[in-house]
């Protein structure tokens, strides 16, 4: 299918976008479903957008976690594909791994729409989230443009799920980047256990704290536990630049203290909410023929604009 993008989603649009009242008919059903886990705080965030969405429009949405069981995930798109669902929403957990249940719905004329990580592989009729090879070199691009990384560096990557389509995506990114430089860099595996996770960065950076020069988060709870996993090896905040994704309290406040340089925004109930939307367009009869890319790299100077989103301010 041919697509258009927007690019872009800024912050007054994420507003309105999130606590507007849109005109939709009411009285659908539609499936949210994704493969993250209920405890990652940044998923909080994208099912607080389908809620709104929900109480706004006055639809009903079904929503389901699968924390990266690929079966499972598969087997709650279908559900919805035979319970006759007017729309669906759904991450992907793995490139590849929802092609053959995307052909289904759309075999059964239902709406399928990709949020939060992007699978071309699969016949979504939109995506909706972060661009997130552009997101990755967007990262390493910061590092190298402020001098906080040359030529010959080494860059650690803490992720909490190796081999996940974000990560995948991400280090793509960086790749295009850092392998120009001869920069090197190494993904390590931290769980989605935030307890483990400090326990093992933690572990790491001790063991090879004189050769990291800097670290990229790829992923929300890693980098949000920087602060504790920096306090208990005895690295000082702004030590060692750090760059990763802010979709949490705990990286907002980072990056405030100083602990993290900057942080990658995805705009997670807008995600959320904006797929929903699209879903329900489509269902009732426009093609949703464009994706919407969103998130916004923030420093210390705009952080509070996001901690206050995500407060509720």
């Amino acid at each position: 299918m041919l697509r258009r993008t927007f690019f872009g989603l800024t912050t007054a649009l994420v507003a309105v976008v999130a606590s507007g009242t849109v005109a939709l008919a009411e009285g659908k059903t539609f499936y949210w479903v994704s493969h993250g886990s209920p405890a990652d705080p940044v998923w909080t965030y994208f099912l607080d957008g389908a809620n709104r969405w929900a109480a706004d429009t006055g639809n009903t949405v079904n929503t389901s976690f699968h924390s990266g069981d690929v079966p499972s995930q598969q087997e709650a798109v279908r559900a919805a594909i035979a319970s006759g669902a007017d729309g669906i929403v759904t991450s992907s957990p793995d490139p590849g791994s929802l092609v053959e249940v995307v052909a289904e719905a759309v075999a059964a004329g239902i709406p399928i729409i990709n949020m939060n990580t992007p699978d071309p592989t699969a016949d979504f009729d939109a995506y909706v989230g972060a661009d997130l090879e552009v997101v990755g070199a967007g990262w390493a691009q910061y590092l190298v443009d402020k001098g906080l990384v040359k030529e010959g560096d080494f860059v650690w990557m803490p992720v909490e799920v190796p081999g996940a389509t974000y990560g995948v995506q991400e280090e793509a990114g960086i790749a295009s980047v850092f392998t120009p430089l001869n920069i090197t860099w190494e993904v390590t595996d931290a769980t989605l256990d935030q307890a483990e996770i400090i326990t093992r960065m933690s572990d790491y950076l001790t063991a090879n704290r004189d050769k990291v020069q800097a670290i990229i988060g790829l992923g929300d709870l890693v980098t949000g536990s920087i602060p504790r996993v920096f306090d208990q090896v005895g690295v000082k905040a702004g030590e060692i630049p750090v760059v990763g994704w802010g979709n949490s309290l705990d990286t907002t406040q980072a990056v405030l203290n100083g602990y993290v340089n900057a942080a990658q925004w995805q705009d997670p109930q807008a995600t959320s909410y904006v797929a929903l939307s699209l879903a329900a367009m489509q269902a009732g009869g426009t093609p949703a023929a464009f994706d919407v890319i969103t998130g916004a790299l923030y420093e210390k100077d705009t952080a509070q604009v996001y901690d206050d989103i995500m407060s509720g301010k």
